[in-house]
């Protein structure tokens, strides 16, 4: 059974992931304590800013989930420190430790500033909408680094939103259920051909923005599709923002959180 350090495992996205990958022998750790571990997982606290302790951490794990750091906007200080020192960290611990694999949690935020009239691959340039964006931006980037000079393989996933269910239009897009999410974080840890690769985190979703197609050439077949749901999201007329201006772009409300300074998105 292989040993695998999953971070942020008090979050909803590690919760929904504790569910599916009862193989692995799961190492989670986190700021908050964790409680109700099953027979698969032990639990050691750790803050994402102290190498030292994320080193030790890492010892004896073939791979790494990495989901920790902010999941929002806020301020340049709080991304830097979470997501930035603490990625560079995770995948630092990884290369010290031998740790084989290193899947990141990225984010559709990373491309946030893509219209939802465009389909866009994995190769685009990003284009975050937020500094949270930039920091899933700086992981992938990091990922690429580590895998070139270090050897440390991985896969960073372009998480569209995780849920039981799409809660509303734009979820209608991007979309993944918690099984799907977790094939693909077994063929970040287990496909013999991955040096480094960025996909997206959705289901089989027919309104989707992406274009999926490097998933689907590891192996990735979504079992769960947001179709399902439309009917019911549609006739309720749930949407995300009431920002028409975010609705033009993929990262939607995202693109305008920073009122005062932030930057306008051209409507023409």
């Amino acid at each position: 059974m292989q040993t695998i350090l999953m971070t942020k495992t008090a979050g909803g996205v590690a919760t929904f992931l504790r569910r599916e990958l009862k193989e692995y022998s799961l190492r989670l750790t986190d700021i908050k304590f964790v409680e109700n571990l099953n027979a698969n997982e032990e639990f050691r606290a750790c803050d994402l800013t102290d190498l030292n302790a994320l080193i030790k951490l890492a010892a004896g794990c073939d791979g790494i989930i990495h989901l920790g750091g902010i999941a929002d906007e806020r301020s340049w200080d709080e991304i830097f420190h979470a997501n930035i020192i603490g990625c560079r960290n995770v995948y630092e611990a990884a290369r010290i430790q031998n740790v084989k694999r290193v899947i990141f949690a990225s984010s559709n935020h990373a491309v946030g500033f893509y219209r939802r009239d465009n389909i866009i691959g994995a190769n685009v340039i990003t284009k975050p909408d937020t500094r949270y964006g930039v920091s899933k931006a700086f992981g992938e980037s990091l990922g690429s680094l580590y895998a070139d000079k270090y050897g440390v393989e991985g896969l960073s996933i372009r998480i569209g939103n995780v849920d039981q269910r799409p809660a509303d239009v734009r979820r209608l897009a991007i979309w993944i259920s918690p099984r799907d999410l977790a094939q693909l974080v077994r063929i970040g840890l287990e496909h013999p051909d991955l040096h480094f690769e960025i996909v997206y985190g959705m289901s089989d979703n027919k309104r989707a923005w992406w274009d999926n197609s490097n998933a689907e050439r590891f192996g990735y077949q979504p079992q769960d599709e947001s179709e399902d749901w439309a009917d019911q999201v549609l006739a309720a007329g749930i949407n995300d923002t009431d920002d028409v201006a975010a609705e033009i772009y993929q990262g939607g409300t995202f693109v305008s959180l920073e009122d005062g300074g932030g930057r306008k998105p051209d409507l023409t």
